[in-house]
């Protein structure tokens, strides 16, 4: 295990979930079935959805903390590097002989990605690997629910310290119940909403997921229709902004880095998700989950003088069965 700093230091945001090496292919088409297809060129590069969102956030000036697991193979030495070099602190458990978890990426011609992953059960995050120090000692946890028992142990842990825990959803893991009563901000991807409240209209999911799971905010993210929340209230919407995508692995990553570092700083929820949006947007301009997670003065040019898609969802209270 790495402790690259105090046991207890408190930081602004701890993450506990996912960290991944990905094998980014681009492809100038999806391969039919049964057909043979010639690449160019294959990059290697680190992602994973909570470790993407901590260095995202450590690159804007918050202080981090990553909770994971990694093999002793050379792609742990590549997430161990990265986050020296991020500047995050690190508890990680090294597991001997195992295999760090890969995600092979296939990107078509208009930046959209196909996920093939593969993970050493010996990987799974347990309860037992966690201290509650490294949880409590933190302004924000956040989790992505795929190690589900152990973020329900860690987001336990925050809830009982007072520490808003965040958390981004795409499949309702065995167990996720549990998990997201212990959330108070849910954003999630675009089609969890409907499937796990069997609801075929995201705006009536979202409400009804607010109110099953008690959290403080249910939010689906929308890809280039921008997000839209449910605080218990009233609907707030943010457009998606037009930039020249090359590769969309890990904007819901640092859509989540973008949503975190605006709770942080305190501000409003329009412009937190506004700035969620646009650093995410950046972030497809380039190859790879971290390809271009530009300096917040860079995103807030994107927010003052950035085009945007067409809004579908509106701000709104209205509409909506009791």
């Amino acid at each position: 295990m790495m402790n690259e700093s105090p046991l207890y230091q408190k930081v602004d945001l701890v993450g506990v979930g996912l960290n991944a090496t990905d094998t980014v292919i681009p492809l100038t088409s999806y391969p039919a079935r049964g057909s043979k297809v010639e690449y160019a060129t294959a990059t290697i590069l680190p992602g994973g959805q909570v470790a993407s969102t901590v260095v995202a956030c450590q690159s804007w000036g918050l202080s981090t903390r990553y909770v994971g697991k990694l093999g002793d193979d050379t792609a742990g030495t590549l997430h161990r590097a990265a986050f020296d070099h991020a500047g995050v602190e690190t508890r990680l458990i090294i597991v001997p002989g195992g295999a760090s978890p890969q995600s092979l990426i296939l990107v078509d011609a208009e930046g959209e990605r196909t996920v093939l992953c593969r993970r050493d059960e010996r990987l799974i995050l347990q309860p037992t690997d966690l201290t509650r120090e490294w949880i409590v000692n933190a302004r924000v946890l956040h989790v992505d629910g795929h190690d589900t028992a152990a973020a329900t142990t860690a987001a336990r842990w925050a809830r009982e310290a007072g520490v808003p825990v965040v958390a981004d959803m795409d499949e309702p893991y065995p167990g996720v119940d549990e998990l997201l009563e212990n959330v108070d901000y849910l954003i999630v991807s675009r089609d969890f909403p409907c499937r796990l409240m069997h609801e075929d209209d995201l705006r009536q999911a979202l409400v009804a997921m607010q109110r099953r799971y008690g959290c403080k905010l249910a939010a689906a993210t929308l890809g280039p229709d921008g997000v839209l929340a449910w605080d218990g209230h009233e609907f707030t919407g943010s457009a998606a902004y037009e930039v020249p995508v090359l590769d969309t692995t890990g904007a819901g990553d640092i859509f989540h880095a973008g949503f975190i570092f605006g709770l942080v700083r305190g501000w409003p929820l329009a412009r937190t998700l506004d700035y969620a949006c646009a650093a995410a947007a950046l972030n497809c301009t380039a190859v790879g989950a971290r390809g271009a997670i530009r300096p917040q003065a860079a995103i807030e040019e994107l927010m003052r003088t950035g085009k945007r898609y067409p809004m579908q969802f509106a701000s709104s209270s209205a509409g909506l069965s009791q």
